[in-house]
């Protein structure tokens, strides 16, 4: 009844002075369709993350700098600090062919802090080398639990953001094994590491699903980084970035 959780991240948390979100319930549809996991965050946290770099391009900015100077939230600039630090953000356009991209969000806007670096080589296909993920998750009891947790959520949105696609045609799903529906394969599994920003006095929010957007973002902005080009359509396919650079 509210939707689905369509809006869900759909609110940035940056400070500008005017902002109008709305979401749009589409009660009639050729196929049904859902989520694997946090519903509506992955996609707005991505499209908004997005487009905070393009206005930081547009402003002549450094990305990490533009959205620092918009976020007022303590919590929320350590965990991007943090995540640049582990990411190596100062070596950012230090090597041909491979880009940085950053991306940030506090889950459900209230929930986890997660801000990820990812390092991204775009030579004959895009190939995600490193996730650097930095969470605030509040009051931390189980460390080894939240990485956990973290690790497999940065690697899953890896497999989203680049591979899985549900494909079908006028009747039905037809990508209904794993050669029409790829996955990550093993080889292809970045290098995920994860510093925990300890909050002994806050309460714990959860480790969760914090990871997917900003991993989604990091990685769409690194392409960008490397190749000059932006693809705004998921998954970041070889077929996409090509079509994007023809543009």
């Amino acid at each position: 009844a509210g939707g689905g959780g369509t809006a869900r991240n759909a609110v940035p948390g940056y400070t500008f002075p005017r902002v109008r979100v709305r979401a749009h319930r589409v009660l009639r549809a050729p196929l049904r369709s859902s989520a694997l996991r946090t519903l509506g965050a992955y996609f707005n946290v991505f499209a908004i993350e997005s487009f905070i770099d393009e206005l930081a391009l547009a402003a002549g900015r450094d990305p990490l700098e533009y959205r620092l100077a918009h976020l007022a939230d303590p919590r929320a600039r350590a965990v991007l600090e943090a995540a640049a630090e582990l990411g190596q953000w100062s070596r950012r356009g230090a090597e041909d062919s491979v880009g940085h991209g950053i991306g940030f969000a506090r889950y459900k806007g209230r929930g986890a802090y997660c801000a990820v670096v990812a390092e991204v080589e775009a030579v004959h296909e895009i190939r995600v080398r490193r996730l650097a993920v930095a969470v605030d998750v509040g009051r931390i009891v189980n460390p080894d639990g939240v990485r956990n947790q973290i690790e497999g959520g940065a690697v899953q949105a890896t497999s989203w953001t680049l591979k899985e696609r549900v494909r079908f045609d006028r009747q039905r799903v037809t990508s209904a094994d794993w050669e029409s529906y790829p996955i990550l394969r093993f080889s292809e599994v970045p290098r995920v590491e994860v510093t925990l920003l300890s909050r002994p006095d806050e309460p714990s929010v959860g480790a969760g699903e914090a990871v997917h957007g900003p991993t989604a973002a990091a990685i769409g902005n690194a392409v960008a980084h490397a190749l000059s080009v932006r693809v705004r359509d998921l998954p970041i396919t070889t077929e996409r970035v090509l079509a994007a650079l023809q543009d």
